[in-house]
């Protein structure tokens, strides 16, 4: 399913992820979408469209528990702040995952991946994914051998090793 994006200039952009039920709020020149994780209403902006359908399709499609993903993940390094757009946490909530997000008109370049990696020095996770809403890319990462490898596709939650199950199994 296709969903569309209406900007304040009234231009209408396809996302290549599943529509979901948006709640808006605010005005015609300050709209706002409710943030499921975040509990309340945000800016409308391109980006947050594209995050809020993405953390809809991996709840609803994916099956990555609610309450194991958070958005907008501040992190500290020396006197800067920085955040994350999501983070996916197994269940002793050690980071998992990155997600980056970009509007659909930004194209997913090098700086993009540059910045990814930035905040995963900090958290040191298994799973990067940027998405503009038109494209996904989703690497494994690799620390036993410094590598990375691109996957196919965004992995559902249980291929990725965060259930107790599989946590005792390692």
């Amino acid at each position: 399913m296709i969903t569309f994006v209406v900007y304040k200039v009234n231009k209408m952009i396809r996302l290549n992820l599943p529509s979901f039920e948006i709640k808006l709020s605010g005005t015609q020149e300050k709209p706002q979408i409710f943030d499921i994780l975040r509990r309340r209403y945000v800016a409308l902006t391109p980006e947050e469209w594209v995050r809020q359908h993405f953390v809809h399709y991996l709840i609803g499609h994916k099956g990555y528990p609610a309450a194991l993903l958070a958005n907008e993940v501040r992190l500290q390094v020396g006197e800067k702040t920085l955040r994350a757009d999501s983070v996916l946490y197994d269940r002793d909530l050690h980071p998992r995952m990155i997600v980056e997000y970009k509007a659909p008109t930004i194209a997913l370049s090098q700086k993009v991946f540059d910045q990814i990696t930035v905040y995963n020095m900090l958290l040191h996770v298994d799973y990067l994914v940027v998405s503009n809403g038109l494209d996904h890319f989703c690497c494994r990462m690799n620390y036993d051998d410094n590598s990375y490898t691109f996957l196919e596709s965004i992995p559902d939650y249980g291929e990725l090793g965060c259930s107790p199950q599989q946590e005792r199994e390692k």
